[in-house]
């Protein structure tokens, strides 16, 4: 189960550069390709359907009415789910869904996973559409599983203007939450990430009912004092320590690397408190990082180049920083910058919360390649720039910089021409500027694919120099 892996970024709104708040992650599968496409579901009034999942046989009833949301779902449902993974409702709630977690034997002997509980590939479309905060979102999802139980244990990301919170899954029936302060940024990246529980404190914590009596009825507490989750709920082992633990350390080692700490630590730290605000930049640089910059990146002839998983991986489907801004008018606030392409080689771009269709680049993704579709040509980008990393790396650093900028040059724009817009004409507005945007940025991609390749029929080592006089 550890292929199936993605790493978290949550970051308060004081703790941002602009007062945002952010969730962020890359959305990271067991094969390369794996097929994605990024569509708006409408809202629904008065409907009556039953969802079942083609993966594991989950079925439940879909509440009659819920709100228009975004989803990111695989192409290929029938027998591998939906995975709709994340995306903002129209009430600017972002979730983002799922940090694969893992419960120890100890816990899981005494609440063992439900073989047909509610999944990743069905919670974004269970819980995104009908919640009107993030900490509803905890509520909401929190009475999901008491009534279904979970399969598999799941980290689920929810931000609002004003919250940001994390949500670890860990048996069939017990979870915890916790509230990131304002002030604060975590990382998580497959393991148990929750630390010290504050019971006393419900306005930064929430938890299934019970668990507090279920670990001390199975005497599951390994610490003299306190509910530390990770100790109690989580792994720590050889495969956490090369797979995980060293994707939250970079991480960290970015945010604050006036801290030493040790890649391979168990006890590295879940809150945290940054050196300096965080932007939605910085965030896309850690989530598109092969830890850079140090002797464990692949890309060097170090011994321990390919001693750590890195993060930004040619599994990575989708990668993602879903940002709702404090300083613009709401109904425009909340952007999704997203990319298909390989995080380390490919550009986020910016799609608006409040549009009612994506660009058919983005929506119609085929199952085989066609660089028409948006999926197809970010990782045709990726690839090649991998390709020839030390020929071509320069030119993808020199494109994403452009990238950034035209993109922040939009935003802004953007946010100025929709100021005196609202209800269904700023929708129709946001939903033409962002395919506007992917057309912009379609034109650039396929600007680096020509001159990468250019550049790279003189690269060829079937070549031999000779003497102009023969």
């Amino acid at each position: 189960m550890y292929e199936q892996a993605c790493t978290t970024i949550l970051v308060g709104k004081k703790a941002t550069v602009d007062g945002s708040t952010i969730i962020a992650r890359n959305d990271d599968t067991f094969m390369p390709i794996t097929p994605q496409k990024f569509i708006v579901h409408p809202a629904v009034h008065g409907r009556h359907e039953t969802l079942t999942s083609g993966k594991n046989g989950f079925t439940a009833p879909l509440p009659a009415d819920g709100y228009r949301y975004q989803g990111v779902p695989n192409i290929e449902v029938a027998e591998k789910g939906v995975f709709e993974e994340n995306g903002f409702n129209e009430k600017n709630v972002g979730v983002s869904s799922t940090e694969s977690v893992y419960g120890n034997e100890h816990t899981l002997t005494f609440d063992p996973f439900v073989k047909n509980g509610l999944a990743e590939d069905s919670l974004p479309t269970m819980v995104t559409p009908f919640i009107d905060s993030a900490r509803e979102g905890v509520t909401y999802l929190g009475q999901l599983i008491a009534k279904y139980g979970s399969p598999e244990g799941n980290g689920v990301l929810f931000n609002d203007k004003d919250d940001v919170w994390y949500m670890e899954i860990v048996t069939g029936h017990h979870w915890v939450a916790q509230r990131i302060p304002d002030d604060a940024y975590a990382v998580a990246a497959n393991q148990v990430a929750i630390q010290w529980v504050d019971f006393d404190d419900p306005d930064n914590f929430m938890w299934s009912d019970g668990i507090q009596d279920f670990v001390a009825e199975h005497h599951l507490n390994p610490d003299k004092e306190g509910f530390n989750f990770r100790h109690i709920f989580g792994t720590d082992n050889e495969k956490d320590r090369h797979y995980n633990t060293p994707r939250v350390w970079y991480g960290q080692r970015y945010f604050n690397p006036e801290i030493e700490q040790d890649p391979q630590s168990s006890e590295l730290p879940f809150i945290c408190h940054a050196a300096k605000k965080i932007s939605v930049a910085d965030v896309e640089y850690v989530l598109g990082s092969h830890y850079n910059e140090t002797k464990y990146d692949p890309f060097t002839d170090s011994p321990e180049a390919k001693k750590f998983r890195p993060i930004s991986m040619n599994r990575t489907q989708n990668s993602h920083v879903m940002q709702i801004r404090n300083d613009v008018p709401a109904d425009q606030s909340a952007i999704m910058w997203m990319t298909f392409g390989m995080p380390a080689f490919a550009p986020f771009l910016p799609f608006h919360a409040n549009i009612s269709e994506t660009d058919p680049s983005f929506a119609n993704t085929p199952l085989t390649y066609d660089r028409k579709s948006a999926y197809w040509l970010y990782r045709t980008v990726s690839m090649i720039v991998e390709s020839h990393y030390a020929d071509f790396v320069q030119d993808d650093i020199d494109y994403l910089k452009e990238c950034r900028i035209e993109l922040a040059q939009f935003v802004a724009a953007t946010d100025k021409q929709a100021a005196h817009l609202s209800g269904d004409e700023l929708t129709a507005f946001l939903t033409a500027q962002d395919k506007k945007m992917v057309a912009q940025m379609r034109d650039k991609a396929e600007d680096l694919i020509g001159r990468l390749i250019t550049k790279g029929l003189t690269l060829s080592k079937l070549t031999y120099n000779v003497d102009i006089n023969l």
